[in-house]
């Protein structure tokens, strides 16, 4: 950038006798990148409104405006001008300009207005965090500081599964997961220095959002019809973004195409998928998942007065909704938690709130463990179904959404139930309860650091060649020399 000669007066506007309104701002716009020409025209419309605008950056300027540069640019050049009041200077984003030229007055400053200066040393007065790499070693509650990151590397995540790119997904997730844990607003990229997990691509990611307050990049794969088609196709419950891909590229762009396109032959859970696709496709309360827990509750204790139901995934981390509602089922008699299983799913078929149901066997056998590669499904029996829950059975009663009015006093649910034998009913229930990015970091932890496989099945130490016993979860965490966890504490 230039570098103008200051001098002690400038130009005060408003000119041509417009009353100054606002003699507490004084605006100087910065001219590279936003050209002459246009610089001229905001300034005219500034002082038209009764701003002040100065043409020379001097002491008296109490707002720079900047247009498309670069922060770390924009605060060199800043730095340069030997300025004394630079501590106190508010250096903004024509998104602030704007927005006040169309109120007339100068808007409220808020994060999302401010250029942040990104080099280290101007972070020294910014709160400091030190976190693990691992989420297993970050308290992680529900309470999100900075989901406007989060959010957007969500989408950067999903969009990269779509595409099979592994690496660049997981990244995206693993850069959400720290974010997540920091307990205060990242407002300035230079307070996120010591923040493991942050690469080059989620750092500009992060730039352009404190920037511009948005991502132009999240935006573009938002409204990109490729990923609006994958994600509606993967909103079937038992379609997958290869089976997505596949009818994107046949041309299909709607359900209705799906389902009536005669080259589509659609699995019973897909058919299943589409019938309920408005209900399951719904968010599911607290209230609702506990409703379902009181049924399958009394339902196995109909069965057996030792059935043992714990509800699990993001209602047992404290969440107030979700995509479905997973339970654990088991019973201290041993071999029957498969059989407490099966009776339990035709107890509810005789009901009548059974709509559907894709049962697993049992491929269990403990002569297959340790596994020496994590997979994502363990080999318990477990059953995947959708069932009806009455409005009346749900405590509180049920906001129906907008524009629902089909009569109907009831929906449907997808849960589903995995049954682990007693010994590893806490290996189980560690892996349901989740997050995803948690029980992956879990697992890399035990295998990188302790020299240990962990999987839903059990943990083994491969340096003493045994498997470790655990009645509960804090059982696990000793023995991989980790702090306890709380379910409310495993968001990552």
């Amino acid at each position: 950038m230039r570098k103008r000669q200051r001098r002690t007066e400038g130009t005060e506007g408003p000119r041509y006798g417009v009353e100054v309104k606002f003699p507490d701002v004084r605006l100087y716009l910065v001219e590279k990148k936003m050209g002459a020409t246009r610089r001229g025209f905001l300034a005219q419309l500034a002082r038209a409104k009764g701003f002040l605008v100065e043409d020379v950056l001097s002491e008296r300027v109490t707002h720079v405006v900047s247009e498309q540069n670069q922060a770390q640019e924009l605060w060199q050049w800043l730095r340069r001008q030997a300025l004394n009041n630079l501590p106190t200077l508010h250096v903004l984003d024509i998104g602030w300009f704007t927005d006040s030229m169309r109120e007339g007055r100068p808007v409220t400053l808020e994060a999302r207005h401010h250029i942040q200066d990104i080099l280290p040393e101007a972070s020294t007065h910014l709160p400091v965090v030190v976190l693990s790499r691992y989420a297993c070693q970050r308290r992680t509650s529900t309470e999100n500081h900075n989901e406007i990151f989060t959010d957007a590397f969500e989408v950067m995540a999903e969009s990269y599964e779509f595409s099979q790119c592994d690496g660049q997904c997981l990244a995206f997730r693993r850069a959400a997961s720290v974010l997540k844990s920091v307990p205060w607003p990242v407002e300035r990229l230079g307070a996120a220095t010591r923040l493991p997990c942050l690469g080059e691509h989620t750092r500009a990611v992060m730039e352009e959002i404190l920037q511009c307050g948005r991502s132009f990049e999240v935006e573009k794969i938002l409204c990109n019809d490729r990923y609006q088609r994958l994600k509606l196709f993967t909103s079937v419950f038992g379609v997958g973004p290869k089976t997505a891909e596949k009818w994107h590229r046949g041309g299909l762009r709607t359900l209705n195409d799906a389902l009536e396109d005669p080259g589509v032959e659609l699995n019973s859970m897909q058919k299943a998928g589409f019938r309920h696709h408005g209900d399951i496709s719904r968010a599911v309360s607290r209230a609702e998942a506990l409703a379902l827990g009181e049924i399958l509750h009394q339902a196995a204790l109909g069965i057996s007065a030792h059935a043992v139901l714990v509800l699990t995934g993001g209602f047992r981390r404290g969440k107030e909704f979700g995509h479905d509602v997973d339970f654990l089922l088991s019973t201290p008699e041993q071999g029957k938690e498969e059989t407490l299983l099966l009776s339990l799913v035709d107890s509810l078929r005789r009901q009548g709130i059974l709509l559907y149901c894709d049962h697993h066997p049992s491929t269990f056998d403990i002569n297959n463990l340790p596994g020496v590669s994590f997979e994502a499904m363990d080999h318990f029996a477990k059953s995947f179904l959708i069932l009806r829950l009455e409005d009346r059975q749900v405590e509180g009663g049920v906001q129906r959404p907008e524009g629902q009015h089909d009569g109907r006093s009831w929906r449907a649910v997808r849960v589903d139930v995995v049954a682990p034998p007693m010994e590893r009913y806490a290996f189980t229930l560690l892996g349901w309860t989740g997050s995803r990015q948690f029980e992956r970091d879990l697992r890399r932890f035990a295998r990188k650091e302790k020299r240990m496989l962990l999987d839903n099945h059990g943990l083994w130490d491969k340096t003493k060649k045994e498997f470790l016993p655990a009645e509960r979860e804090e059982d696990i965490f000793a023995h991989l020399g980790l702090e306890y966890l709380e379910p409310q504490l495993r968001n990552a």
